[in-house]
């Protein structure tokens, strides 16, 4: 009787400790979650499976839960993701998550002639890419990159307005004459005298200015933009050896542009001024496009940050990241606001145990005009509409055929009113 206590008595401890180590993520749940991971993805590998990163497990969520009806920012809201069976989607969905409209974006029939890309970096098999950067036009055309690989134009049918064969990738900003900034990349495979230590190969990152029909009208290069601002230091910041300075590869990592407009005050930023982010240097800088002169730039604030936008004419906000490798509160991604005027911090939202949020890499952010954020926590396939008092309001799963799998969720916008159900049936009907 002593003995079955005993054991009894253990079993009971280890099962508490291991319900508590699950929910407050101590030792051993984030162990054995890496394990469970590791084990996933060598099993995929044996089965030939080597590029399954867009789908993560649902773990029993729903499609769409409101917590919060009578909150939520009304109108459409546009889902860039990856969909069933590795194909790629931009969605319009409402509340309901309904699906108004979609467009499916095969690489293979929209550009099967890619002569523009080596042989190989061409995707062969489904996915082969995904999307990074969307911008729904007033027409009804989707702008949209397919990642590292080109810019696409189709109409609200599905049809190619235009293809702009260039290496663009992770945003898309509209500037007030109605032209494209996206961002691109220049691979040089040999050295370059002008820059001492960048060992080839590695990648310049490129502002590419694109008139509405894919026409390149600017270019403005990372390395020449920090060199000739006196910036030397944040170029050789990816280096880690004491004696050694090299740099190569993707130094820089430019993942979004946006531009300042003109129905924000003007302060610290200007109309017109574009704001970089440069994820692998933990910078983001503001610059004037014509001068190519940096007035602001914050550095090492945030950890591989995405989509810096601007608030008002002194202050941005910062997808951050926090890609550090750890547990519990490392975990956790935030939305920042930086000051430009003092370069001050202040943590607007952060994942937490009551409400997770994190993602790895990639993610967005909106600010809406009722107050609410909203989130895409994009290696979670989710997205959040959080309010001013941190509350979740309304919340959408990129849930794939109703199983329990989530595909990764690129992007996500809550449309103007502009473009509703009709707008989109007459968009429809117009390119039929």
């Amino acid at each position: 009787m002593s003995r079955f206590t005993f054991y009894s008595s253990l079993l009971i401890i280890f099962f508490t400790y291991g319900m508590a180590a699950q929910k407050y993520q101590i030792f051993p749940a984030p162990l054995i979650h890496s394990l469970v991971v590791n084990a996933k993805l060598g099993l995929n590998n044996l089965r030939g499976d080597t590029n399954t990163w867009y789908y993560v497990e649902a773990n029993n969520r729903q499609l769409v839960t409101e917590h919060k009806p009578n909150a939520v920012q009304l109108g459409l809201t546009m889902i860039t993701g990856i969909g069933a069976d590795r194909s790629l989607v931009i969605k319009v969905v409402d509340f309901a998550g309904q699906v108004i409209h979609q467009w499916d974006l095969d690489w293979h029939k929209i550009w099967p002639d890619a002569t523009h890309l080596d042989a190989n970096v061409v995707p062969q098999g489904k996915p082969g890419t995904h999307i990074h950067g969307s911008r729904l036009m007033s027409n009804g055309d989707i702008v949209f990159n397919f990642e590292n690989l080109g810019l696409v134009r189709l109409d609200a049918c599905g049809n190619t307005v235009f293809r702009a064969p260039y290496f663009t990738h992770h945003s898309i900003d509209l500037d007030e004459q109605g032209n494209f900034w996206v961002p691109g990349q220049t691979n040089h495979k040999q050295a370059l005298p002008q820059y001492p230590n960048y060992v080839a190969p590695f990648k310049d990152d490129i502002l590419l200015k694109l008139s509405d029909k894919g026409e390149v009208l600017q270019q403005i290069s990372i390395m020449s933009l920090l060199k000739d601002n006196g910036y030397r230091g944040l170029m050789y910041l990816s280096t880690i050896k004491s004696r050694d300075t090299r740099v190569s590869g993707d130094i820089y990592h430019l993942n979004d542009i946006e531009i300042f407009p003109s129905s924000l005050a003007e302060g610290v930023f200007k109309h017109g001024d574009l704001m970089v982010s440069l994820r692998n240097i933990n910078t983001v800088l503001v610059l004037n496009p014509d001068t190519l002169n940096i007035h602001f730039l914050t550095t090492g604030k945030f950890v591989r940050q995405h989509d810096p936008d601007f608030i008002d004419g002194n202050t941005i906000s910062v997808y951050d990241n926090n890609h550090i490798a750890g547990s519990g509160q490392y975990n956790n991604s935030k939305i920042v606001k930086i000051s430009a005027l003092d370069n001050s911090l202040t943590d607007y939202f952060s994942g937490s145990q009551a409400l997770p949020f994190y993602s790895s890499i990639m993610g967005k952010h909106q600010w809406l005009k009722n107050g609410n954020l909203l989130v895409a926590e994009s290696m979670n396939g989710r997205v959040l509409e959080i309010s001013p008092q941190k509350e979740l309001v309304w919340e959408y799963n990129n849930l794939i055929s109703q199983t329990d799998t989530v595909g990764i969720v690129e992007g996500a916008e809550r449309l103007a009113p502009f473009f509703d159900t009709e707008f989109f049936s007459r968009s429809t009907a117009a390119c039929q």
